[in-house]
């Protein structure tokens, strides 16, 4: 979903978190593989592939990640500087609930439209499935992690293991440092919105609160991102 906000990563320079200490990834892996409670999804715990992320996003009822549910969820992988549309995932998840009106607004996804789509538990083992590993990247990572994982918990026994990335961090890091001294402070003033941070970055923007379209955003955000940080 496109939305304001504050970011809650920074990442390093080649759009990674760094480690706080060498073998941290290791010792955090043995550690979550004590509590995984299903032996299928121990891949999720093995070092990620080189060069790979996954891009993610969800559409939902709301923003209340306690109350509100998930009715789509849209996933392309990321290798090297590709993002392999060919190869996503895009689920429709059939709410418990209702839509509102006003909810549909923002997604168009009417309750008939998802009388079809997935149960929430079968929807989030084929998006396992797909990530496996890979570093998560997206726009407002933490409310679709915090939504994903009040079904994910119950799975595993822990919430998504995957390092995140928020690629509004990335473009916040990047943007302060082309200010001048004097307006480098806690409160710069640097427009976060996603249409605002496509234009900047001249790539192309596609039709908002699609979750397949606002993880193609993400991605290609982040694959800009990580040159010109490095650059």
């Amino acid at each position: 979903m496109g939305r304001a906000l504050a970011g809650w990563a920074r990442p390093g320079a080649d759009g990674q978190r760094p480690q706080l200490v060498p073998g941290w990834g290791a010792l955090r892996r043995r550690w979550l593989a004590h509590r995984l409670r299903d032996a299928r999804f121990q891949p999720l715990l093995q070092p990620p592939p080189a060069n790979e992320w996954v891009a993610l996003d969800c559409e939902t009822t709301g923003l209340d990640v306690r109350s509100d549910e998930i009715v789509s969820i849209g996933a392309v992988r990321i290798v090297g500087d590709r993002i392999l549309t060919s190869e996503r995932l895009e689920l429709l998840v059939r709410p418990e609930r209702a839509v509102s009106a006003h909810s549909v607004r923002i997604h168009r996804l009417r309750t008939q439209d998802l009388a079809d789509g997935l149960p929430l538990y079968e929807a989030i083992e084929q998006l396992l499935a797909f990530i496996g590993s890979r570093p998560l990247v997206g726009y407002y990572l933490e409310f679709d992690v915090a939504m994903l994982n009040r079904a994910v918990r119950p799975l595993l026994g822990i919430g998504l293991p995957q390092p995140c990335i928020e690629v509004s961090a990335m473009y916040y890091d990047y943007k302060f440092h082309q200010l001048p001294p004097y307006q480098q402070h806690a409160n710069a003033d640097i427009d976060l919105r996603l249409s605002t941070l496509m234009r900047d970055l001249e790539l192309p923007e596609r039709d908002a609160h699609d979750a397949v379209n606002d993880a193609v955003m993400a991605a290609l955000a982040f694959i800009k991102l990580k040159h010109l940080r490095s650059s």
